[in-house]
This record gives C-alpha cells, structure tokens and sequence, in this order.
C-alpha cells in the first residue's frame, strides 16, 4: 500500500508522467565498470569486496535455466555479469569455462598441427583448475498493480478528475527479480556457501517510469530495459551476501598472479 501511495504521489509531482526517467543515474545496472589488472573500476558504491582472493572461481549456467519471458528480450545467460560481479569483489581468481576455454583449445590444437609458430606460449598444462563453481539461479515475474493504484486515486478527491491519470494507472507493473548464488567446493562436491537476492521496480506507463536504484554505467545487455535493471540489481544483492560468507574461508593454494607492468599482482 505505502509504494502504490508513493506512486501516485510521484506521478502528480512529475509532469511527464508517462515519459522514461529513472530515479537515479542516466542508464545502465547497478552492475557496471571493469574488472582486471587495475582492480576494479567504475564498480557500484554497494559492492562487497574481499581483502584477497581465497580460490580460484568458474561459473556454470544452471542446468535448470532461467524463469524469464523471452519476449523482455534480455541476454540468455546472467553469467558473464555475474563474471564481473566476482572479479571486481576480488573474493576470486576468475577461469573461463565457456568461451574462452573453447577457443584457447582451438590454439593448442593449431599449434599441434603445426599452424602457429613453434615459440608460441600456447601448449598444453598450463590451465589454472577451477577450485569452486558458483551456479546462478534466476526467476524473474511481472505483476499488474495498475488496477490497485486506480483504485487509492478513486478514493482520492480531485485525483480522479486529473486528466488522463485513470487511464495511465494501468499500465502499472511491478517488477521483482529473485537470485540464488550456489558456491561448491570442486574437490569435495560440498556446498560451501548459498545466498539469495532480491529487488523490485515499479514501472509506470508504456514509456515507464522507474523507481529505485537502478543507476550505472554498462552491464551491457542488461542495462536496455527495466526488466534487465531489476535483475542486475537481484544479482548484486546476492553476491554481497554471498561474499559475507566467501571472507570466513580460509584461501586455497592459488597459482601464480598475473604478471602486470609494475611486477605487482593484479588485485
């Protein structure tokens, strides 16, 4: 009842009431920046992060896939925000298992045929082993609240004469996103640690008028709609709950750091 009541409030004080506006920030998730030898840039003010790295990490879809409407048009993986999510924590040493890992086998193999240069770097064993997975999971649902709204302005007097605002209260969505985060233990198969995470925007109008913190920078993919905004944001929440677990773990034995200009090792 309080957040309808805030919607209506907002749509009287606003004038383009039906426009694209977001609470805060230009576009973008609540995921943004990089990730890498410079440490981490440009990442979100509410990122929980690690002193030191405790293993080495690769993510995994879930094998279940993801609840989401395919007609919001929105990446089929969450993985490679959540990539960027863990590197910028610096609670993990990333290694690829997707992409990456396909085509670093594509060199080896050209190299074994005799393709690239005999000095070349790429040769086999020299993989970093993935010592945790973490598996995502996503659902993510929409509901019409427009017939609830309308129904606090018809108790309203003055609100119901308001031009064109009975008809704009029903486009009123709700939209929520809950994440899970699983982190297992590769050499044991124990589950480690497991959070969950959780947002929601309310979206006013068919341009939709966005409520809540969902301001940023990149998230590519995901910053395009509110849909992919409420679950960038459900991600972030269950990683910063998640790493509150990842610091009570006592570090494995990692491989040797990324060598950088300085000599230093990336953070």
């Amino acid at each position: 009842m309080k957040t309808l009541l805030a919607v209506v409030s907002i749509c009287i004080l606003v004038t383009a009431c039906g426009q694209k506006k977001t609470e805060l920030g230009e576009g973008g998730s609540v995921i943004s920046g990089s990730a890498g030898p410079a440490g981490a840039k440009g990442a979100d003010g509410s990122l929980v992060k690690c002193d030191a790295p405790v293993a080495t990490l690769t993510l995994v879809e879930n094998p279940n896939g993801y609840t989401v409407a395919s007609s919001y048009h929105l990446p089929s993986s969450p993985v490679p925000l959540i990539r960027l999510l863990a590197q910028q924590s610096g609670c993990f040493r990333v290694v690829d298992r997707s992409a990456g890992l396909r085509q670093t086998i594509q060199e080896q193999e050209l190299k074994a045929a005799g393709v690239l240069r005999q000095d070349s770097t790429v040769s086999k064993g020299k993989g970093y082993e993935a010592q945790y997975t973490l598996t995502p999971g996503l659902t993510f649902s929409e509901q019409d609240a427009g017939r609830g709204v309308a129904g606090i302005i018809g108790m309203i007097p003055g609100l119901r004469s308001v031009p064109g605002l009975a008809g704009l209260v029903e486009q009123v969505k709700l939209k929520e996103a809950q994440t899970t985060l699983l982190l297992t233990d590769n050499e044991t198969t124990e589950q480690l640690a497991a959070a969950t995470g959780s947002a929601r925007t309310t979206d006013l109008g068919a341009g939709g008028l966005v409520l809540g913190h969902l301001g940023g920078a990149a998230g590519a993919g995901w910053s395009n709609t509110n849909e992919g905004k409420v679950i960038a944001a459900a991600f972030l929440d269950a990683h910063n709950k998640l790493v509150t677990q990842v610091r009570e773990l006592q570090a494995k034995s990692l491989p040797p750091p990324v060598a950088t200009k300085h000599g230093a090792s990336a953070s």
